[in-house]
């Protein structure tokens, strides 16, 4: 199916509903599924943004201030992920348990203000990965238009890019918890250095990093092409003093880089 073949299927899927409730992160692909809906459903779409200890802060208001700039609805409503001893304790399936949250609310919000349907931004190139929280919209029936539609994530960049959405090449962004290794509690505190380290990462230039919070060991990873401006000593030196001074007691430098979905 060619991308303008794709670009109308969406369109009529959500023209099919009459209200709307989107998950919307700020990433790629929930931008452009609230652009869209905004568009073809105007003031009967709702944006929903979920704020929680594992949205990192320039995040939050980023995805606020780019909805603002494009005057799409947006509440942000709080997320209780934390106060889940299942998600705590971060086995395998962590993610159906913060989707299974995210999308309780949702619907909560949705039947308050009686909006029709739920709907989130996975796309075709999800369907084929493990992706636990694809179980918790099933449960609450949520559509995943981009991904009905064949979007895979090089056309909803795409699209984005002939839209002037400045999240074209945004790099994937996933929760704070995801830096912790299967099995490691997610704490507020662990997240809070987390999010203060990548913070080091990034102010030091970096856009593509991870910072895995390996107990009292920092493991920094950085993008292939931006390892170089890593493998600087002075750099290193001052990354490790800050990343040290913020309570870690030993900082890794990943030498193969992050190799994510983020760079496809």
């Amino acid at each position: 199916m060619q991308l303008e073949e794709k670009a109308r299927v969406l369109r009529a899927e959500l023209a099919s509903v009459s209200s709307l409730v989107v998950a919307y992160s700020g990433g790629v692909d929930s931008a452009y599924l609230l652009h869209v809906a905004h568009e073809v459903l105007g003031e009967r779409v709702h944006g929903i943004l979920a704020d929680s200890p594992s949205l990192p802060r320039h995040e939050h208001d980023a995805a606020i201030a780019l909805a603002a700039a494009r005057g799409w609805p947006l509440k942000v409503i709080v997320t209780h992920e934390l106060e889940n001893p299942l998600y705590v304790a971060n086995p395998v399936n962590r993610c159906y348990y913060c989707k299974q949250e995210l999308f309780d609310r949702l619907d909560a919000y949705a039947r308050e203000h009686h909006v029709a349907r739920l709907a989130y931004g996975e796309n075709a190139d999800d369907a084929g990965e493990f992706r636990p929280g694809q179980m918790a919209a099933k449960e609450l029936a949520v559509l995943a238009p981009l991904r009905d539609a064949g979007l895979t994530k090089a056309d909803i960049r795409e699209l984005s890019r002939r839209a002037g959405l400045p999240t074209a090449d945004k790099a994937a962004q996933p929760c704070l918890s995801s830096r912790l290794p299967t099995g490691q509690s997610v704490t507020r505190e662990a997240l809070a250095l987390i999010e203060a380290g990548e913070k080091v990462l990034r102010e030091s230039g970096f856009h593509v990093y991870r910072l895995r919070h390996l107990g009292e060991t920092a493991r920094v990873q950085v993008a292939p092409e931006e390892l170089p401006r890593l493998n600087d000593g002075a750099l290193r030196q001052s990354l490790a003093a800050e990343l040290n001074a913020l309570g870690f007691a030993q900082v890794e430098f990943d030498p193969e880089g992050y190799r994510g979905a983020s760079l496809r």
